[in-house]
């Protein structure tokens, strides 16, 4: 098992996330976080410490499509393990439907 990152982080992009994690397998996009598979150690912490509730355990269904993102791009992405603020929007993206057709970029995050 391990944990991913869903469409509810797109530009939501809390960093609550990296603070209380143990192993640093959060990586960063320019508007949402993915956390590599092979560094999570399925500890959990994290899962609460999102306030859009977009990390999930992988074994919930219908995550396959989520665990290769997360896999894929935390290959591609800067590692991150600092918390920032969130965008100023965030709440106000909380919770809106169809994030990653609508919102999602490929594009790099600064990283630490």
């Amino acid at each position: 098992m391990t944990y991913v990152v869903t469409d509810n982080c797109i530009r939501c992009k809390y960093m609550d996330c990296v603070e209380v994690c143990p192993v640093d397998c959060f990586y960063e996009g320019e508007n949402m976080l993915v956390i590599h598979p092979d560094e999570c150690i399925d500890c959990g912490v994290c899962e609460p410490e999102c306030p859009a509730e977009a990390i999930k355990p992988d074994t919930e269904p219908a995550l396959d499509t989520w665990l290769k993102l997360n896999a894929d791009y935390a290959e591609k992405w800067p590692n991150i393990t600092v918390k920032r603020e969130a965008p100023a929007d965030a709440k106000a993206m909380d919770g809106v439907e169809g994030k990653l057709e609508k919102f999602f970029s490929p594009e790099p995050g600064q990283g630490d």
